[in-house]
Formats: structure tokens, C-alpha cells, sequence
């Protein structure tokens, strides 16, 4: 009966942990139903669709990311944590799909009810006789595009046209024709255009990925001219720093660099993005585009030596990484012998051959090199026969074509390729 009793007591006990730990389990459940779909939210969100689930799930990881869970039947703690880069990523879209919904919230007053509008005659969006599937839009942008309409028609640049077009580009971004409108009254009113890259800044929070928003940036920041250059350049950082490959942010930066200035700093800039990320092609893009066309710095030929140093030091520390090797190719465009006779270069493909370790753009390499007239030593077929396995056919005697071979292998997506090049070394040599 005593044991009963235990029995029954640590039953009751057990029960109370269980308990006690059931919304520790809760909490670990809705934690990793967050992190389940935060990549798929980590585009973006568009407000008033996604913004809200956003808002909770960032609020939840905010809470729990660093929160450790200890379970005791598993004896074992488990611990949850959140990539820096993404969360804030995540957050900072969520603050500002919340900034436009703080201001949203604000009660709207239809344009119709308000005194400064009262002489003014919408124009509705006209469809046609017989819409098929007419878009049920909401009230509030019904109204903004039918009162811009009339003003459009009248051509009407007044202040309160301004900031109609405020309205109808929160309303829906893409609309160029509203930004088109916007430029000839910012334009007749002889505006602040300052206020109008802070105006612009704004829209890009919520969605960065707008040609009408760059287009429109670019306009503005060319009659600013170079009082703009370090704005820009610190928006595009900005823009950058969350997505490292937004091709809009690179577009206008670039021509920034070209059009206003700014070079000075621009290759340090690269440098420290490749610092973050090696794999970052579009820092390396970005390093060619300043060394090929900065007036600061000579030029490529005088270029060359520093960057081919630079480069092949990324690829000794990453060898598998293709945006350094393209990079190292980059610097002798056009000018094949110096590439081939480089000794550095050839040393640093036996170095990584010998390796025997994430080999494939070496051997591609080493086989362009050969190709372009490099008389390739003992030691480097030997580093290449020693990659070869039991699966692999006898070494051809031609090194060329047993690199080819290897990398059919070694390099399967890309199979075809290798196979036309062998045999176009084939014809060659008849």
C-alpha cells in the first residue's frame, strides 16, 4: 500500500512538473514555428498583408531567441538562437511596415470631406462599358486617384498637388505616372529637394525594390549635383548593408560614383564588404568596376600587380570561391600572355592541386593557362594524376585532356562543357 502511495505521490509530483513546463514547451513550440517561416518572410513585407504576422513573429524571437529551454526528461539543454544578420534584417522591415502603420492609423478624412478639395471634381478610373473583373479597391485609394486624375488633367502644380501625390505614392509606389507628376510640380514649385531624398528614404523602407522610387532618386540627386555625393553614397551603404546584392542600390551607386564623385573611400568600401563576406560576388564586381574606371587610381594596368596580390590571398583562404578566380581572370582581359606567364598564378593553382581540396576552378585554371601556350612541369601532372581516382581512365598523355577528363568528374553540372572542350583540343591538335 506504501508503494502504492509512492507510486501515486510521484505521479502527482510528476504531473505538477509537467505543469509547470507545458508552457516552456509552448513557448519552445512557437519559437521554432517562427524560426520555420522567417525565411520565407525575410523578403519583405508588404504592408497591410503580411506586416502584422511579421510584427509578432520578430516580437516573439526578440523575446526568446537567447531564452534557454531546460527539459528535464531529456536531460539536456536546448538552445535556440537567431542569425544577427537576419534578425535585424527582419526587424528593421518590420519597424518600418509598423512606422506606415502608425501612420495609417492616424484617422484618414476623405479628400471629399475636406474644405481644401471642395472645389475640385474627381475623375473616376474608367473601365469601360463592360469591366470583366472589375479590382475592388479600397475607399481610401478609390478616392486619392480619382482626385488626382482631376488635377493631372488640369495640370494643376500647386502644393496641395504635391502632397496628393504624397498620398497616392504611399498608396501604391509603383504608380510612375504619379511619380512622373510629382517631378513637374517639384519642378514648378522650385521645391526643397533635400526634404525630397528624406521623402524618398521613407518609401524605401518599406520597399526598396522600386525602379519608379530610383528613378525618381536619380532625378532628384542630378539637380542636387554634388551637394547629394554623400548622401547617396550613405543610402546605397545603408540599402547595401541589409541586402548585399540589391541590384538597384549597386545601379545608383555607381552612377553616383560616375556622375557626382566620391571615389576616394569607394575601393576601402570594398574591401571592407569582402572582409564580411568573401563570397560577396557583387563586392567583387564593385572592386573591378572602381579599379577599370576610377580617375584616382591609374587605371587597370596599374592596378594589376596590388590586386592580383589581393586576389590570390582570397583564393589560397577560399579556393572553392568562383567570384575570386572570375575576378583574378578580370584583371588580364584582353591581355592573355601576361596572364599565362604569371608565375604567381601557376603556383598558387599547384599549391591548391597538391592540396587536393576544392580543386575545380584551379584545374579550370590551370587548363586555360596550358591552353594559352603555359608549359606546364612535371610537378604539376603529377599533382594532377595523384587527383585522379580508380574510376577515372588511364591519363591521357596530353595534360590538357586529362584535366578535362577530371573535371567531367569532378565538376558533373558543367559535364557537357568539359567534354566540348577536350574536344575542341582534339581538333586543335589535328
Amino acid at each position: 500500500m506504501e508503494k502504492h502511495g509512492n507510486s501515486w505521490s510521484r505521479g502527482v509530483e510528476g504531473e505538477k512538473q509537467q505543469e509547470a513546463i507545458r508552457p516552456e514547451r509552448r513557448k519552445f513550440s512557437q519559437v521554432v514555428f517562427a524560426f520555420g517561416i522567417l525565411r520565407r518572410l525575410q523578403t519583405g513585407c508588404r504592408h497591410g498583408q503580411t506586416s502584422i504576422n511579421l510584427g509578432v513573429l520578430v516580437g516573439l524571437v526578440d523575446a526568446s531567441a537567447q531564452h534557454i529551454l531546460l527539459l528535464p526528461e531529456r536531460k539536456s539543454r536546448l538552445y535556440i538562437s537567431l542569425s544577427l544578420s537576419l534578425f535585424h534584417r527582419l526587424k528593421g522591415k518590420e519597424e518600418a511596415a509598423r512606422e506606415m502603420e502608425s501612420d495609417e492609423e492616424q484617422e484618414w478624412v476623405p479628400l471629399k470631406n475636406r474644405p481644401e478639395w471642395s472645389d475640385v471634381v474627381p475623375v473616376e478610373q474608367d473601365d469601360g462599358p463592360n469591366p470583366v473583373v472589375p479590382i475592388a479597391y479600397k475607399e481610401e485609394f478609390t478616392e486619392t486617384m480619382n482626385y488626382f486624375r482631376a488635377l493631372y488633367r488640369a495640370d494643376e502644380r500647386s502644393l496641395r498637388a504635391l502632397q496628393l501625390t504624397t498620398e497616392a505614392i504611399k498608396l501604391n509606389s509603383g504608380n510612375y505616372t504619379v511619380w512622373h507628376f510629382r517631378r513637374l510640380i517639384l519642378k514648378a514649385l522650385s521645391a526643397d529637394l533635400q526634404n525630397e531624398l528624406d521623402f524618398t528614404e521613407d518609401i524605401a523602407k518599406a520597399n526598396s525594390k522600386n525602379y519608379q522610387l530610383w528613378h525618381h532618386r536619380r532625378w532628384v540627386a542630378e539637380i542636387l549635383g554634388t551637394n547629394a555625393t554623400r548622401q547617396e553614397l550613405e543610402f546605397t551603404k545603408k540599402i547595401l548593408s541589409h541586402d548585399a546584392k540589391h541590384y538597384h542600390a549597386w545601379s545608383h551607386r555607381q552612377w553616383v560614383l560616375q556622375e557626382l564623385g566620391g571615389w576616394e573611400d569607394e575601393l576601402d568600401y570594398c574591401h571592407e564588404l569582402l572582409e564580411e563576406d568573401v563570397f560577396n560576388n557583387s563586392a567583387w564586381n564593385q572592386r573591378n568596376f572602381v579599379i577599370t574606371r576610377s580617375p584616382f587610381l591609374g587605371g587597370l594596368k596599374a592596378m594589376r600587380e596590388s590586386e592580383v596580390s589581393y586576389t590570390l590571398k582570397a583564393i589560397v583562404a577560399h579556393p572553392e570561391n568562383e567570384s575570386s578566380w572570375r575576378y583574378l581572370r578580370g584583371l588580364y582581359k584582353n591581355d592573355n600572355q601576361s596572364w599565362m606567364k604569371n608565375t604567381q598564378i601557376s603556383s598558387v593553382c599547384l599549391k591548391i592541386l597538391i592540396a587536393k581540396t576544392d580543386c575545380i576552378f584551379a584545374l579550370s585554371t590551370l587548363l586555360d593557362l596550358i591552353c594559352h601556350g603555359f608549359q606546364a612541369s612535371q610537378e604539376f601532372r603529377d599533382a594532377v594524376d595523384a587527383l585522379r581516382n580508380s574510376d577515372l581512365a588511364q591519363a591521357e598523355s596530353d595534360l590538357a585532356k586529362t584535366i578535362c577528363s577530371l573535371l567531367e568528374t569532378v565538376d558533373p553540372i558543367r559535364v557537357n562543357y568539359w567534354k566540348w572542350r577536350k574536344s575542341m583540343l582534339c581538333q586543335d591538335a589535328n
